[in-house]
């Protein structure tokens, strides 16, 4: 009897497939929109990411109010103008999502003249807050404007949905200036806490920073632990192959880091944000919302 030819194995190799990054950049046809896309082309082309488009409706404002109907009026002429509001709702819906498709070209156009390939729009009728939750799970960046289509450019105002969206989401947040600038430094404001050590480590691993200057700010007392605070935090960058530097300074800590921001002329804030709770930041304001107002560059953001 032949001896039995012993089975063939076959070594196969799988390539897995390299990570990519992606950005998840609301638009609302705001004149924000624009620098938005630059910004959001600006981080695609430095780390490869992939780029979703996103405009939501807030269903709320597609609905006409509640009429009260329990007056004099006829049956036969509340039905009738019962329907005539349905109409007006599903125009009004209507019209909305064709808007909102328009706004959503517009900026695939800004991404294809910057060459950013890899980009996807969506359109979703809800709530903004339940926007950020359901597509923030595969992303990596939110990426929004200062101000909305509905805000003025008084001073000190924010749009309405920017201190939601960076409050519930988890991922950090890219708040875009009103104007597009190349970004060359980066001032890091950096207390030691979680959020701000998640910022430093983030910076360190990101291809993002890795042609930009980094300068880490701590505002306080020079003690020994704020140099050692300062020490790691550049040590850390640093391990990632990135220029990093450092300072303490005293004071303030909103206007100390909006006055370096200015006076050293740096592009770009990263911060850790909405560190305490609602009720508290109520009381004694927020050093988040009072960079985000004060500084003039985009801020990141990181929970």
């Amino acid at each position: 009897r032949p001896k039995e030819m012993p089975a063939m194995t076959t070594a196969t190799t799988t390539d897995t497939p390299a990570y990519a990054p992606k950005l998840v950049v609301f638009v609302d046809g705001s004149v924000y929109s624009r620098s938005v896309c630059d910004h959001a082309a600006w981080i695609a082309r430095h780390t490869g990411a992939s780029v979703e488009l996103l405009h939501v409706i807030d269903r709320r404002k597609l609905a006409s109010p509640p009429s009260d109907l329990s007056g004099s009026i006829s049956l036969g002429a509340r039905s009738a103008l019962l329907e005539e509001l349905s109409n007006l709702d599903e125009q009004r819906s209507r019209l909305a999502q064709l808007h909102g498709r328009a706004i959503l070209e517009d900026a695939k156009a800004v991404m294809d003249e910057a060459g950013i390939e890899n980009v996807s729009t969506k359109l979703r009728i809800e709530d903004v807050v339940e926007a950020v939750t359901e597509t923030e799970a595969d992303a990596d960046l939110l990426v929004i404007g200062k101000r909305g289509e509905a805000a003025d450019f008084a001073k000190l105002h924010l749009g309405s949905n920017l201190e939601r969206i960076a409050r519930h989401s988890k991922k950090p947040v890219f708040v875009a200036s009103r104007a597009f600038k190349p970004v060359k430094r980066c001032l890091i404001a950096y207390d030691g806490g979680p959020s701000a050590m998640k910022a430093v480590d983030h910076i360190g691993r990101s291809k993002l920073f890795a042609n930009l200057e980094c300068h880490i700010l701590i505002v306080g007392e020079d003690s020994k632990q704020n140099q050692q605070r300062l020490a790691d935090a550049k040590a850390l960058i640093e391990a990632g192959g990135h220029k990093a530097s450092g300072e303490i300074i005293p004071g303030i800590p909103d206007k100390t880091i909006a006055r370096v921001v200015d006076e050293q002329g740096f592009d770009l804030l990263v911060m850790g944000a909405y560190g305490h709770s609602r009720i508290r930041n109520l009381l004694i304001g927020s050093t988040t919302t009072e960079m985000i107002r004060a500084c003039l560059v985009p801020v990141l953001l990181f929970r």
